[in-house]
């Protein structure tokens, strides 16, 4: 895609220096910090010492691009750490860019004539019938499998396409990697990847290994390397990961994570993963009740939680938002939302991949650097849906309002959706002014609402709509009050226009409520006195098609519509509750209803939220919640905005709360800092009508936020109240020597818990090589197999006992005198011994013909009478069976492992039919033989076993009724549900 235009640089620009660098950041630091002076050195942290934060850092980069004519990689924005790296980057990318006057003078991309999902005959139909995301994937595969499915855009000038074979290929491929390592159905595992296609690829491998994808997001910045890590290390051990997929970058690092988590064996990367050259492994059917993911949650208001999600939860959710926001294959989905997210993963990622659509990805740090990229983006692809946080529509604002984007078209642009955080009407304003001239339509803007235990999306307004806000009064909105609307005067503030007068019938006009669509032509404002009595709620609208919304009191208790109270919700999106996490599924669910966490009102079936639960502050009397005064003290001067935290801290003996303004300054001056404190308490007495019990201005990071921007309000209380807000970071070297002991600590732990496990391991291989030469010399050298036998018989059953496993053999008596088929399950590679162990009188095991190759272990299978067949020779196959059946009458009886060969995956595989056609050639009973125990004292890719009960039963003999299809087939199945009933673990074929 041709790079989207960029201020041109003067014609002949001079090489970036030193110098004219650090001049750069001074202007910059001049106007963050007014009435300050500092000046940059080349050895400068950027962040702990000069205070830059990330969008500073944005600001900052888009000024050396002008000022230079160069265009640097986004990567910069989180790699550099001094002006010395950025100017290395700068000149990297002189040397790289050629003419940067040429390259700021491309024309704008052309747009496409149509969707590309027209362009590539989309069909009409949606996989309706699909209960698992992997049957969502096979729908699609099997009717347009070269079809794109995601195209990522690397850079401005390239992008990378998946298609949809593209993906079950590597899917396939990984998760044969994944069951090398020793990954199980039903476990977890981790993946901290950044955007790109590989986390496509590795999410679906984990699905087709039956496991369960666990999305954790990178670390961010050196600086924050120890406390992301440790939360991490926190997600990991909930959900007992066993396997991280991560990438090159951090993979050093998360290594340490290791000593942290006892359960986590490997950290991989999936380039590593794809050149491992294991056997590929089909995905594995999966039940709709099985997990499709662990959501954890962002850790806003305290630790975080893994939100258990189906597969038909996701399905769910995917389906009712297709409903509610008309989406159809045709649509073409643009973003640059984290996949770690769940608007990122389920919301774009996920419901385009049910719903045919495609696609197009960017990176976070892409939109963060260059907002613009994402405009550009759903005008090249004519991008029909997006969703982003409202904050990115007012960077949109900020950054590009007054810049000319010659030759944008926005009219292709149909659904805006606007969630994960408080929604802002006068940001959604103030975008739909700025890019109405490029066929923006303010229509399209779309407030919605969600959370991670409804899967994603709860609410959503009727598309092409508008915002619709409820203007009332600040004092009616308390718990368990009925909301009054604004008075006259007042409920002319904000944004108004023509439309004001006459809503459309969708908003939910009730009588009396100043309601109204705010649109792209903002007026004035009111007096201070009526906006500071002004309360404006935005509708997140209607609960998803099959979901169901009510508010409550503290009791439980419905409350009639217009009345604040607890908001829950119940329907096929709903969690069943948080992964290994009891107490905290308890406070969730109540009587079939699970709370949001958050208050607000119903008004005409439509949701207005006024708060979070754990965020409200009790003052006064009254119910407060932190937003607005945290808005208005950010518009200060000397305050950075969305650096603002406002929260309530328990006062001993007293019933009301202190409120608490935390407010990050650069402001050093003392007297400056005064004043600053004096104006943040005047706006908290114009936004509340109370003055703040302490102002608190904090140094630059000292306001704690989550991986999705959110401010971290229980985590800055309690720092706060440990006197530790804002204290030097430690270093990055620091950070890991911490981590790094903290791991070892965990490593020697582990290794201390693994010693009598090891020394168990140790004494069962002694005995077995003391054991071993007994036997084989009995072997060899015994005439009789009887005799042969009977002393391998004694000595695997002395065997068990050493190694404290407990024998028990059932239904011996159900072995026939004469002649039959015996036919046993397999799940170890102890299963031979075990059943020498357990039956008195000889048998013939049907063995792979490798075996028979060995030096060492063929003519001791063959001395005990083995009977090999081919496995892979369809050339032979015949013969071979028509050798068994001929052998299954005379001698020994034939033992055949039905299943062919075992898997570390627990589960009865499907039997094959050689062994039931053998016994029903000569008119033999097959007896079933169930193993038990045998996969736990030792399972397929350990050699460490342990002890553990054992247990073979011999169930009742089958006699065949006769040698065609159908009898064979009855007669396997008897067999097989003897076996299952006994064995101990469920069918793998019915998953």
């Amino acid at each position: 895609m041709p790079a989207p235009p960029m201020p041109t640089p003067p014609a002949h620009t001079a090489p970036a220096d030193a110098d004219a660098l650090l001049r750069l950041i001074d202007e910059v630091l001049r106007e963050l910090q007014p009435g300050t002076v500092r000046h940059a050195s080349l050895d400068s942290t950027l962040d702990r010492e000069l205070g830059l934060d990330s969008l500073s850092r944005v600001e900052l980069l888009a000024r050396i691009e002008r000022r230079f004519g160069l265009r640097l990689p986004t990567e910069v924005l989180v790699a550099a750490e001094t002006p010395r790296e950025l100017l290395r980057a700068m000149a990297q990318a002189a040397r790289a860019g050629g003419d940067a006057a040429a390259a700021a003078a491309s024309p704008p991309p052309p747009p496409s004539s149509a969707p590309e999902s027209v362009i590539e005959g989309a069909a009409a139909a949606l996989p309706d019938s699909a209960a698992t995301l992997v049957e969502v994937l096979a729908w699609h595969l099997a009717r347009h499998p070269e079809r794109t499915h995601v195209r990522f855009l690397v850079d401005d000038e390239h992008a990378e396409t998946l298609s949809y074979a593209q993906l079950h290929a590597a899917g396939v491929r990984l998760a044969g990697a994944l069951v090398a390592l020793g990954v199980r159905p039903g476990d977890c595992v981790a993946l901290m990847l950044p955007s790109g296609l590989d986390f496509f690829r590795c999410f679906f491998a984990i699905l087709f290994a039956g496991a369960v994808p666990v999305p954790m997001y990178p670390p961010a910045r050196p600086n924050q390397i120890e406390e992301h890590l440790r939360r991490q290390a926190g997600i990991l051990r909930n959900c007992e990961a066993r396997v991280l997929i991560t990438f090159d970058r951090v993979r050093p690092l998360a290594r340490m994570l290791a000593g942290l988590v006892p359960t986590l064996a490997h950290v991989s990367t999936p380039a590593a993963l794809a050149a491992a050259g294991s056997a590929p492994q089909p995905p594995l059917p999966l039940r709709s009740s099985a997990l499709g993911l662990i959501q954890y949650t962002s850790g806003s208001t305290g630790d975080p939680k893994g939100v258990a999600l189906s597969h038909a939860n996701l399905l769910a959710n995917i389906r009712a938002w297709g409903a509610a926001a008309a989406v159809v294959p045709q649509d073409v989905c643009v973003s640059w939302l984290p996949l770690y997210h769940d608007m990122g993963l389920i919301g774009t990622w996920l419901g385009s991949l049910y719903h045919g659509c495609t696609l197009v990805l960017m990176s976070p740090l892409d939109f963060l650097a260059r907002p613009e990229r994402w405009l550009w983006a759903i005008h090249r692809y004519r991008g029909t849906v997006t969703a982003a946080p409202n904050f990115a529509f007012e960077l949109c604002v900020k950054r590009l309002a007054d810049t000319a984007l010659d030759g944008l078209d926005l009219s292709c642009w149909r659904l805006a959706a606007n969630g994960a955080e408080p929604v802002n009407p006068d940001t959604l304003a103030r975008f739909a002014t700025a890019f109405a001239r490029y066929g923006l339509d303010a229509r399209i803007l779309t407030p919605v609402y969600g959370l991670a235990e409804c899967a994603v999306g709860l609410c959503v307004p009727p598309p092409g709509r508008g915002v619709v806000v409820d203007r009332v009064r600040r004092a009616s909105v308390r718990l368990g009050g009925q909301v009054e609307p604004a008075t006259a005067a007042a409920a002319t503030a904000g944004p108004v226009n023509a439309s004001d007068a006459t809503p459309p019938a969708s908003a939910g006009h009730a009588a009396g409520t100043a309601k109204a669509v705010d649109t792209a032509n903002a007026a004035g404002t009111a007096s201070a006195a009526s906006a500071a009595d002004t309360l404006r709620v935005v509708s997140c609208g209607p609960a998803l098609p099959g979901h169901a919304l009510r508010v409550v009191d503290a009791d439980g208790r419905p409350l009639p519509e217009r009345t604040v109270g607890a908001v829950e919700f119940r329907g096929p999106s709903a969690t069943a509750g948080y992964y290994r996490n009891p107490t905290a599924t308890a406070a969730l669910i109540r009587d079939g209803w699970l709370a949001t966490g958050d208050h607000g009102y119903l008004a005409d079936g439509e949701l207005y939220l006024t708060g979070r639960a754990k965020e409200m502050i009790i003052r006064a009397g009254r119910n407060l919640y932190p937003y607005d005064l945290e808005q208005a003290v950010g518009e200060l001067p000397g305050v950075r905005k969305g650096c603002v935290a406002v929260f309530g801290c328990d006062t001993p003996g007293e019933a009301d709360e202190r409120l608490v303004v935390v407010a990050e300054t650069r402001v050093q001056d003392a007297g400056a800092r005064a004043a600053l404190e004096a104006r943040i308490t005047a706006a908290a007495m114009d936004a509340l009508g109370l003055a703040p019990d302490a102002v608190v201005l904090a140094p630059p990071h000292a306001v704690l936020k989550t991986s999705s921007g959110k401010i971290r309000r229980a985590a800055i209380r309690d720092a706060w109240l440990a006197g530790t807000l804002g204290a030097p970071s430690r270093a990055a070297w620091l950070q890991v020597l911490r981590l790094q002991l903290a791991s070892l600590a965990g490593r020697a732990r582990r290794a201390a818990l693994a010693v009598p496990g090891r020394l168990q391991a140790a004494w069962a291989w002694s005995a077995f090589l003391l054991l071993a030469p007994l036997a084989t010399l009995a072997i060899l050298t015994l005439p009789r197999l009887a005799q042969r036998w009977a002393v391998c018989h004694r000595l695997a059953r002395l065997h068990a006992r050493l190694c404290g496993c407990a024998l028990r053999v059932e239904g011996a008596d159900h072995l026939p005198a004469t002649g039959c088929v015996l036919v046993a399950n397999h799940a170890s590679y102890i299963d031979g011994l075990v059943l020498a162990a357990a039956l008195p009188q000889p048998v013939r095991f049907v063995a792979k013909a490798e075996l028979r190759d060995s030096r060492l272990l063929g003519p001791l299978f063959e001395r005990m009478d083995t009977c090999f067949v081919r496995r892979f020779d369809p050339g032979h196959g015949v013969e071979d069976a028509d050798t068994l059946a001929a052998g299954a009458g005379t001698g020994a009886p034939l033992l055949f492992f039905a299943e062919g060969t075992f898997s570390a995956r627990p589960g009865l595989q499907a039997f094959r039919l050689g062994a039931f056609q053998s016994a029903a050639r000569q008119g033999l009973p097959v007896v079933p033989v169930a193993l038990a125990g045998t996969r736990a004292v030792l399972p397929d890719g350990s050699w460490q076993p342990r002890p553990g009960a054992l247990t073979v039963t011999i169930c009742a003999p089958h006699a065949p009724a006769g040698e065609d299809w159908h009898d064979l087939l009855a007669l396997r199945d008897a067999v097989r549900a003897d076996i299952l009933t006994h064995c101990g673990e469920d069918d793998a074929t019915r998953r």
